[in-house]
């Protein structure tokens, strides 16, 4: 059993019984060892920027936390369902895909005096006015969801918070997990989006890709100028998303049973919630635990790197690449 504090995560906790009842996806210990023998004597360098620093010049801790509340909510299904085709937005000078394409357009869209961080506006905001917000290559995938995710998370705010993320962010515990006060544990109760959790073979499977995700970027942006730091951070796991499972995939760390591997080269929907997606994410975040665990034993005890930062370094790596991955109809991720 490994000994990482990872491991006493709830949500790592969870997958691994996916991954011992797993039929359509399995993970190589072989494959986990021979990539960290190279991976470890890589560049981690901490990041200490606003996940937008590319295109945003922002400071202010609570307008930071406010802006990124807004991705959080709004970071998933970038790839047309139909086509193929990714969502990408110009801004800057330079052409965004994927996530980074929405942080484009939210960007663009403040410039302009959107006040995308108002919950009053978020609780009252169309179809028409998200759809000009998201303006790019395609129509943004699931532009009603949004609109209803954003309807009912702005709610809560305004009737909550004032109005503003930050607000609530200051009145929980700076950690994911604290007696039920922690961010991770009240963002998935007050606003239900980020509750993902899935079921497999009748077992509940917590995996809050994009809580995680929102607290690892505020931390990014915020622990290095003293103002907000996640305390478990050796706790939080990687973000199970499509992008990671590719490079996963392509490293030789997850093999796929070879209907689900024709599935998805042939780009058909896996259906959420089945027992392929559930298993092809619960492996992804048990695989990169492991990959980490791997990566520091060779690295010195100085240099030891948290989930998150390998994460990054698979998505980072692949998130555009022209290589399949999996498609599934979701506001999770």
């Amino acid at each position: 059993m490994p000994e990482s504090p990872v491991w006493t995560s709830p949500v790592l906790r969870s997958v691994r019984g996916v991954v011992d009842r797993s039929r359509h996806v399995r993970t190589w210990v072989e494959g986990i060892e021979q990539v960290a023998s190279w991976m470890a004597f890589e560049e981690f360098a901490f990041p200490s920027s606003p996940v937008d620093g590319a295109f945003s010049d922002r400071t202010d801790p609570a307008e930071i936390i406010d802006v990124s509340f807004f991705y959080a909510v709004m970071n998933f299904a970038f790839t047309d369902f139909d086509s193929g085709v990714k969502f990408a937005s110009d801004f800057r000078g330079r052409t965004w895909s994927d996530s980074e394409g929405m942080f484009a357009c939210v960007n663009r869209a403040l410039d302009e005096g959107v006040p995308l961080t108002d919950g009053a506006y978020l609780a009252e905001i169309n179809r028409a006015q998200l759809g000009r917000v998201f303006n790019g290559n395609i129509a943004i995938p699931m532009l009603d969801e949004r609109v209803e995710i954003l309807n009912a998370a702005g709610q809560v705010l305004a009737e909550r918070y004032d109005g503003s993320a930050h607000r609530f962010v200051a009145d929980c515990a700076p950690a994911m997990y604290f007696s039920g006060n922690g961010l991770l544990e009240r963002l998935v109760v007050e606003f239900p989006r980020f509750n993902d959790v899935s079921t497999h073979d009748g077992h509940e499977v917590q995996l809050h890709k994009l809580a995680q995700l929102w607290l690892w970027q505020l931390h990014m942006a915020l622990a290095s100028g003293g103002t907000f730091a996640v305390a478990d951070l050796d706790r939080m796991t990687a973000f199970a998303d499509y992008i990671v499972p590719v490079a996963l995939r392509l490293m030789g760390i997850l093999s796929y049973s070879e209907e689900l591997e024709a599935a998805i080269n042939h780009g058909e929907l896996i259906p959420a919630d089945s027992p392929e997606e559930v298993e092809i994410r619960a492996h992804t975040l048990y695989a990169t635990a492991l990959l980490t665990d791997a990566i520091n034993r060779v690295r010195p005890t100085s240099h030891s790197l948290v989930v998150p930062q390998v994460d990054f370094r698979l998505w980072k790596a692949y998130h555009a690449t022209f290589w399949p991955h999996h498609l599934t109809r979701t506001i999770m991720y």
